[in-house]
């Protein structure tokens, strides 16, 4: 389902850059480049054909023969992985890639083979010819962890070269001496044949092998640590207090349209102003796919411009822009910088004021609810800033006991902490059982200063059916109170298509689509969650996907996964440790 409706007022391009879809010369180039590296990986593993380049056989030992057509093998797998960068434009990948290119011709030269290496001196005179299309940025930070990982291989391979000459003195023609030894070592990182010479032509070849596969590890590694995407700077970092209270007013003052909005205060966060300073963009990025969720923050009038500056950033590091679950005039707006945008699913928005358990429709809920106040079971609605100190505490522990699993879900719609003194406003639901013993915790964010949005819900299993439904009706109960209009509750995705497969008449394609999301509801919780938000006949909310072209879907669907945590997220375990103590005891 795509956006319809009127679009926003009109701004100038100028101000409000659209998203250019990258030159199909780079695409282009970028597969070529992977063809010629496929080629060449396969052409290193055939056979060797002694009679071409009989001269240089006869010049270069075996260990520089097989030095060379190991080179020419890794060479071509590297080409192959520099296609995704060259694709995004990056201009790291494309040195990487023009340095590889020669080195292929090198390789192949001394190995043999005449095709490939002339592939390969045509891929360098392409890229050359072509530099010019790639100009995204890097992160700066992954050279010097590019530059430490050659030196530690470099230097293990150095050592170990130097030892294994050192243990075969005794059969070395001659009396080399140490800094000869030295010597040999260094040259055979290269591939290159040392001036010492040994009796037994196995022990030569040992240390030649041993060198020459650090120094390739020591490129390899190096290579892949320098076309790392790039994360940018995380909110958390160096200004970001000041960012966060920046954050804070501006949700304040506009926090009404989205109920997503309070969720930009995650962690792991990153945002990009608009020029005037009144809109911003949250995102995160993820295997250079540059994620945002919900609507732009801030003044509508300004939106327009905080998306340019998003996007002119994402162009200049070459990531993939894409907007998980943003609203309506989210959609449109980001239609409007040239992004695509199909629906997602919906959010459910309960009313309070509307509310009622009364009627057929709600006959379960109702049975639930009363069954649990039977029970004993009873409910306490307060903010977190009027908890004491000690049950703040309680319900912190209690809710890290009632996760499901090790790892905290949730990037869109779920703030990943519990307990913060700057989560003040956030409203709590306490259940506890006929002995006092905390049972159940819900908790919900501001959504500006009539609503509320669902975060948290942690539920003991061992409790009797209805829990959740007691403490959602509780919160929904104690909304009129509190001054709280209206309420938003899970989103359910493709709730549309078991909505429409419900009806009379319904087509078989919307029955096939059916059958295939109760089929991946075993894995993912698709149908339960519609279910469990439809029960309190809610207003449904479109949610949208917004993206540069059907193409980039597959990786973007990738990072949308890793964020919400159903796939593992990319990081060293230094950062992982640093996210998991930023989120708090309950993440």
């Amino acid at each position: 389902m795509s956006i319809t409706g009127e679009r926003p007022v009109e701004t100038r391009e100028e101000i409000s850059p659209r998203w250019v879809r990258p030159p199909s010369s780079r695409r282009a180039v970028a597969r070529l480049v992977q063809f010629v590296g496929a080629a060449s990986a396969v052409f290193s593993a055939l056979p060797p054909r002694h009679h071409r380049f009989s001269l240089l056989a006869d010049m270069i030992p075996t260990a520089g023969l097989i030095t060379a057509r190991v080179a020419a093998a890794v060479v071509g797998v590297l080409l192959v992985y520099l296609g995704s960068g060259l694709r995004r434009g990056k201009r790291r990948a494309w040195q990487l890639a023009l340095v590889l290119s020669l080195i292929g011709v090198a390789a192949h030269t001394v190995k043999g083979g005449l095709v490939p290496t002339i592939f390969a001196g045509g891929i360098a005179a392409l890229l050359v010819a072509r530099r010019d299309d790639f100009t995204a940025e890097g992160d700066r930070r992954n050279r010097w962890r590019a530059l430490r990982a050659c030196a530690t291989f470099l230097g293990a391979g150095f050592a170990l070269g130097f030892a294994e000459i050192a243990v075969r003195v005794n059969h070395l023609d001659g009396r080399p001496g140490v800094l000869t030894w030295a010597g040999h070592a260094a040259l055979g990182l290269l591939g290159v044949t040392g001036p010492v010479h040994f009796r037994s032509p196995l022990g030569g070849l040992t240390v030649s092998i041993t060198t020459g596969a650090f120094g390739l590890l020591a490129f390899v590694s190096g290579a892949l640590l320098l076309l790392r995407p790039s994360t940018g700077t995380c909110v958390a970092g160096t200004g970001g207090d000041d960012d966060r209270a920046r954050l804070r007013e501006m949700l304040d003052r506009h926090g009404d349209d989205d109920s997503l909005g309070y969720f930009a205060l995650r962690s792991d966060k990153q945002l990009v102003w608009a020029p005037s300073g009144k809109a911003a963009i949250a995102y995160r990025v993820i295997n250079g796919v540059s994620l945002a969720s919900g609507d732009p923050l801030g003044l509508p009038s300004e939106w327009p411009r905080a998306i340019g500056q998003w996007l002119t950033d994402c162009a200049a590091h070459g990531w993939t822009p894409a907007v998980l679950g943003c609203g309506t005039s989210g959609g449109k707006a980001y239609r409007k910088s040239g992004l695509d945008v199909i629906e997602l699913g919906d959010e459910a928005i309960v009313a309070p004021a509307r509310f009622s358990l009364d009627g057929r429709a709600m006959r379960g809920v109702r049975q639930a609810v009363a069954r649990m106040r039977r029970a004993g079971y009873t409910c306490a609605v307060l903010r977190q800033r009027d908890l004491p100190p000690e049950t703040l505490a309680e319900v912190v522990s209690c809710a890290d006991a009632l996760r499901d699993g090790k790892v905290e879900r949730g990037f869109s719609m779920a703030l990943s902490r519990l307990g913060d003194p700057a989560d003040a406003d956030c409203l709590l639901v306490l259940c506890r059982d006929e002995a006092g013993e905390l049972r159940g915790v819900l908790q919900f964010v501001p959504w500006g200063r009539r609503g509320l949005s669902l975060d948290l819900m942690r539920g003991d299993r061992t409790a009797p059916n209805g829990l959740t439904e007691l403490m959602v009706v509780s919160a929904i109960e104690a909304a009129g109170a509190l001054g709280v209009q209206r309420i938003s509750l899970n989103f359910a995705v493709l709730r549309s298509v078991f909505a429409r497969a419900e009806e009379l008449g319904a087509g078989p394609v919307i029955r096939l689509w059916c059958r295939v999301l109760r089929a991946a509801s075993r894995l993912w919780q698709i149908e339960s969650l519609y279910r469990a938000n439809a029960k309190y006949l809610p207003d449904w909310q479109p949610r949208f996907l917004c993206f540069p072209s059907a193409r980039d879907l597959p990786r973007i669907a990738v990072a949308a996964l890793s964020a919400e945590s159903f796939l593992p997220a990319p990081g060293t375990p230094a950062t992982i440790a640093a996210r998991v103590r930023r989120a708090g005891p309950a993440a």
